[in-house]
């Protein structure tokens, strides 16, 4: 009887490893909150097809609060990938986060995605024509954790509001739910548009967009953050919104932990940058029509993953 309980373990223990070694190991693509392009970002690669079908990995995109969070994830290795602006790249890698000092040296950078521009949404006949005009007034700010969060609460302490604001931390379909039923005067996004959220807005409401980039411009934010670009939402973007609105952008990276291995990436971006790859992520999203080949390394300022790195060299995309 012994010997037959040992020959039955002895099976189950190779069955076991037989099992694991077939099963697929487990990618972690972390993405943003709802309402967000962060999130059709991980999505997106997580469905598309040709991924899928990879034998050696599966992708699992995970939502999160947005790009400090996936930045110290990333850091961590609690993500294998993860979507983070430029900027919190540059500053994370280098010590200069805002009340934290810790240098996030473990995410390296993938891909560019697209730019993603400051929104500051108003009702129109509310009298607030500039940012300054916000004070005293409620904003929703972003979810904590996120780079939209991150980056207001850069902008606004610069322009000396961040304080004289009744803030709201909260994501943007919450924050356009919110400013529909009067309970904010104002909400700002740091995200691709048309966004979705500001569409929602526009539906119940007669909305505005502020002239952020000149805001920007006339208090040396561009001097103090030479990452950032500038752009403007095109008239038309949103309904009742028919003027170009000025503001700035950061770009948007597809970033990896060092740890991941190099052929990972290598594979992930072989799928996802070819014409049918891009068709695909265009098809979920329109924001992805800034991705190509030739932009691969655009708005990058800190150093490529090794996988990365053997890619664009070969696409003949950098030296």
């Amino acid at each position: 009887m012994k010997r037959y309980v040992v020959v039955a373990l002895s099976l189950v223990f190779v069955f076991a490893l037989s099992f694991n070694s077939s099963a697929k190991k487990r990618i972690v693509f972390g993405g943003g909150p709802a309402g967000g392009t962060f999130q059709v970002v991980a999505n997106a690669i997580q469905t598309y097809k040709p991924v899928k079908d990879i034998e050696g990995f599966t992708v699992k995109a995970q939502s999160s609060a947005g790009s400090v969070e996936n930045l110290r994830k990333v850091n961590s290795g609690k993500h294998d990938f993860s979507v983070v602006y430029s900027g919190h790249v540059y500053l994370g890698r280098n010590g200069l986060m805002k009340n934290d000092k810790k240098k996030y040296e473990n995410v390296m950078a993938v891909a560019y995605l697209y730019g993603a521009p400051a929104q500051l949404v108003v009702k129109k006949g509310s009298g607030i024509k500039s940012t300054k005009d916000l004070v005293g007034k409620k904003v929703g700010v972003g979810n904590a954790g996120s780079g939209a969060f991150a980056n207001c609460e850069m902008f606004f302490t610069h322009l000396g509001i961040w304080d004289k604001i009744e803030r709201n931390a909260m994501g943007y379909n919450d924050a356009a739910q919110a400013f529909g039923n009067n309970q904010l005067d104002a909400f700002w996004l740091f995200t691709a548009f048309p966004s979705g959220a500001v569409i929602m807005a526009a539906q119940t409401n007669d909305i505005d967009l502020i002239n952020i980039g000149k805001d920007a411009e006339e208090s040396g934010y561009f001097k103090k953050y030479p990452y950032f670009g500038t752009l403007s939402v095109p008239a038309g973007t949103y309904r009742g919104v028919d003027h170009d609105t000025p503001s700035f952008f950061d770009s948007t990276l597809w970033v990896a932990n060092k740890d991941v291995p190099a052929d990972v990436v290598y594979e992930l971006l072989s799928k996802i940058f070819t014409d049918e790859g891009l068709a695909h992520m265009v098809s979920q999203k329109k924001t992805f029509k800034a991705m190509s080949v030739k932009d691969g390394v655009k708005g990058i300022v800190t150093p490529l993953h090794p996988g990365a790195e053997r890619f664009w060299k070969e696409k003949g995309i950098i030296k």
